[in-house]
């Protein structure tokens, strides 16, 4: 579609997706670039002055996209598949299956965003949004902690997901069933690791309330005066 085809006032949120979908299209011949921006936004017939301005933070604010729209695409799939009766160690892995699978036709995009993310630019944006995604796991897995807990299971997750999301990008087998038994072995380890990491935390939180009981005034440390004088 031509500059003079499209209409004059295109919505903003619209116009962003649309230029977004064809990057990752792009973005195995260009890389995470403003060529691939610039190639979805001719594509489009879209000005890339305009092009420029719906991203004017350039290919990393395009990888946020894609990576925050997966995660609610995520969360919608999921209602539809989950039911009331999983564990939640299956529900968390259900969550993190959909979302490989609703990626798995932009495999090299992906790819090559880990990459793009690991340089030291941008290594803030790329643990903004393993944040987002683990936090979006365990909203659809129905986690309603607001202790330690809350910030425990995600930085769990956060290695979970990590970690099968580059084996996924390497794996070759049918189906990525190899993908799913390491998926399988990862969370069960975690629950394990997850469940002693708790009882940890519980027996630390018990010693400020000891200490206080055994402090001038209180239980121990009164009799202990009481000896002195």
């Amino acid at each position: 579609m031509s500059p003079q085809e499209r209409p004059e006032m295109r919505d903003l949120d619209e116009l962003r997706r649309e230029i977004m979908q064809r990057t990752l299209e792009n973005v195995p011949f260009d890389g995470w670039s403003w060529a691939s921006i610039n190639a979805a936004a001719d594509e489009l017939g879209v000005d890339r002055r305009e092009a420029e301005s719906a991203f004017p933070g350039g290919p990393a604010e395009v990888i946020e996209l894609h990576s925050t729209d997966a995660d609610y695409a995520m969360l919608a799939e999921f209602e539809q598949r989950a039911t009331d009766s999983m564990r939640v160690r299956d529900q968390v892995a259900l969550a993190i299956w959909i979302r490989l699978e609703q990626n798995e036709p932009h495999r090299e995009a992906i790819r090559r965003a880990l990459s793009f993310l690991a340089l030291p630019q941008h290594q803030r944006l790329a643990l903004r949004l393993l944040y987002r995604t683990c936090d979006a796991v365990w909203t659809a897995a129905g986690d309603a902690s607001a202790d330690y807990n809350f910030y425990t299971k995600r930085g769990l997750l956060s290695g979970v997901y990590s970690s099968t999301l580059l084996y996924w990008l390497a794996d070759s087998s049918e189906d990525y069933a190899a993908t799913r038994a390491f998926l399988d072995r990862r969370i069960d380890e975690t629950v394990q690791i997850g469940g002693r990491l708790g009882r940890v935390i519980k027996t630390l939180e018990q010693v400020p309330a000891t200490l206080r009981s055994m402090s001038p005034g209180r239980g121990g440390g009164e009799d202990l005066r009481m000896r002195g004088n």
